[in-house]
């Protein structure tokens, strides 16, 4: 097994050979959301950098379902500006496109805004000390839910509901590079639905057509927390919120659309 989530193809800049380890938990055929959305972030972060820019929102769109293919990883600069710009970046097989994201990069203040402390995002969560590793139900042996380490401040798997979870990578997102800070968040913030899953796994599929992450500040260390909650419908739509945090305090929000269906 290759010890990260995507190994890039010497031959083609853009191209990157999915591994295991970007395998979802319900097919062998299928990637879990989190890598090929990370992905994104890691080909967006190098699209045009500018010094003294930071990406505050990703908007992942979902196409269909990611195969355990190669991918071909492209980003673009579709709106510049002095302060603000809009990044597009796409993920394609050789059938076509399956997940595409717009990005906003926006110029950080010089010197900082002098802001009083009662206007500044504040509430803190402790993460857990180490703890038996809790791995997702799943019959796969190998996956996205191997490649990362789970840690519950409250709920689990086995306790449906709300849930605040601490999500380590185990492993790069791309192999011979350090996870950023925004693919690490990124990589996260698609688990928000699978650790606050409040209808029973083996009847019910919820699956998310998209991932919205807006940061107002990027993390710092290995772990991301997400206070995730599932909110479903009768009407077979729901949603999945997390209020992102560091070790240090409140990062910024994700949220995911959901369609609810009975398994079978």
């Amino acid at each position: 097994m290759t010890d990260a989530f995507y190994v890039p193809d010497p031959a083609d800049p853009n191209r990157f050979v999915s591994t295991e380890l970007t395998r979802g938990p319900w097919s062998p055929d299928a990637q879990h959301a989190g890598p090929p959305s990370a992905l994104l972030g890691h080909v967006i972060e190098r699209c045009a950098p500018r010094e003294g820019f930071q990406v505050g929102r990703v908007a992942v769109e979902i196409l269909g379902p990611v195969p355990l293919a190669p991918l071909t990883a492209e980003a673009k600069v579709v709106r510049s500006g002095r302060s603000v710009e809009l990044i597009q970046a796409t993920l394609s097989t050789e059938r076509g496109p399956v997940m595409q994201a717009n990005a906003w990069r926006l110029k950080l203040a010089e010197p900082p805004l002098d802001l009083p402390p009662e206007f500044l995002p504040s509430g803190e969560r402790t993460m857990p000390a180490a703890q038996e590793p809790e791995v997702f139900p799943s019959d796969q042996k190998i996956g996205f839910h191997t490649g990362i380490e789970y840690r519950f401040a409250s709920g689990s798997f086995a306790a449906p509901g709300p849930a605040v979870c601490w999500i380590r990578l185990k492993y790069p997102i791309v192999a011979g590079t350090t996870p950023s800070p925004l693919e690490r968040t990124l990589a996260a913030a698609d688990s928000g639905n699978g650790v606050s899953a409040v209808l029973d796994w083996s009847k019910y599929l919820f699956i998310n057509t998209d991932l919205t992450v807006t940061l107002h500040r990027h993390p710092v260390g290995d772990w991301v927390c997400l206070d995730a909650v599932t909110h479903p419908q009768p009407h077979g739509i729901g949603l999945a919120e997390s209020a992102l945090f560091d070790e240090t305090g409140p990062l910024g929000r994700s949220t995911q659309t959901l369609l609810i269906a009975p398994r079978g």
